[in-house]
């Protein structure tokens, strides 16, 4: 694959170096440190003048440092007189910051900080954006570049199939009303039923009330939701 190069951030080295493998490609020379009142560095090691780029950084772990990285990674990339920069971004860092919320006495002055990364990534001199199950679709919407969003449901239906015996009759279940898009669809293609969890918060983080939508009675109940914060939801849904 000439004009290639692939670089990893320090987030997920491990499957930085496995799709590298899948490729048959090495990965591309690169420093990550920081000095000592904590800014990051980055030393691109090798020339990538015409080279189309490809970054893998994901927005987990330390997210505001691991994003900074990517950041200047793309920066760095771009005034080397790269062809394209394309940011692989399994986790969108931000991505539930999508909206103002509906309620509440604040709520006009609440930030949407996903589309402050888009606007950071374009900036920066990202050509191209490759994420996975973003929390809202509509983030796409945010970029003036194109965006990959790929879903991670053929996988979820393999796991399933393999690793629960009685996966016919089982029910897959959302544990709030915002993923129920989510689960009909896995629900479709398995040839089951669905249910859902509606849930009421009094503050971030916490769940006042949940109510369960849908009947369980008998069969093995399959949670799926897209991201775990505390995992204080998806304890609650299970009891419920």
């Amino acid at each position: 694959m000439p004009n290639i190069v692939l670089f990893s951030g320090s987030s997920h080295h491990d499957l930085s170096q496995r799709v590298a493998d899948r490729l048959g490609l090495e990965l591309g020379k690169v420093v990550t440190k920081k000095f000592s009142n904590q800014e990051t560095s980055v030393e691109i090691g090798e020339s990538v003048r015409g080279e189309d780029v490809y970054i893998i950084q994901s927005g987990c772990g330390e997210i505001n440092d691991n994003l900074m990285e990517l950041l200047i990674m793309i920066n760095a990339c771009k005034i080397a007189s790269s062809s394209r920069v394309t940011a692989v971004i399994p986790c969108f860092p931000y991505a539930r910051q999508d909206k103002k919320d509906k309620v509440g006495k604040n709520c006009s002055r609440a930030p949407i900080s996903a589309k402050l990364v888009a606007n950071m990534l374009s900036v920066a001199g990202a050509d191209h954006i490759i994420t996975m199950d973003l929390h809202a679709s509509q983030i796409q919407g945010f970029f003036d570049i194109p965006v990959d969003n790929l879903y991670a449901e053929p996988a979820v239906l393999q796991w399933i199939k393999e690793n629960i015996p009685e996966w016919r009759n089982c029910i897959i279940v959302s544990p709030d009303a915002g993923g129920a898009k989510r689960v009909t669809s896995i629900a479709d293609r398995l040839n089951v039923e669905f249910a859902l969890i509606h849930k009421e918060r009094k503050k971030a983080n916490e769940v006042d009330r949940m109510v369960l939508v849908g009947d369980v009675k008998d069969r093995v109940a399959i949670l799926v939701d897209d991201m775990a914060d505390t995992c204080g939801t998806i304890c609650h849904a299970a009891d419920k």
